[in-house]
């Protein structure tokens, strides 16, 4: 199912490894050669960009007939009221939604 979806979109022009292990895919060396890595399992790709950057971190659900984004980072209940809760994977999940929107209205 992989192999076929890459090769479909390397036909088109674009530059699309074959599938790759996770476990190997996020460590500063391999990070340097993509721009984009696709996970298929939540924990392939949460665990990794959360070790990496937890407060920067953005989910971005593909596929779907609307712009959908969320920070990475859980709901916080714990701190709630607290004033100690950080806003920068909330920016960061909101600029990115803001530039997904601007690629869509530019097709």
């Amino acid at each position: 199912m992989l192999r076929p979806a890459a090769e479909a979109l390397r036909a088109e022009g674009l530059n699309i490894t074959d599938p790759l292990p996770a476990d190997t895919l996020f460590h500063e060396e391999a990070r340097a050669r993509y721009d984009a890595v696709v996970c298929l399992y939540h924990d392939q790709a949460l665990i990794p960009v959360k070790t990496l950057d937890f407060w920067g971190g953005v989910n971005a659900t593909l596929g779907l007939p609307i712009v959908r984004t969320s920070p990475d980072h859980g709901t916080g209940f714990d701190i709630a009221g607290k004033g100690v809760a950080r806003a920068d994977s909330f920016i960061a999940a909101v600029r990115l939604a803001s530039e997904m929107a601007s690629a869509r209205a530019a097709r």
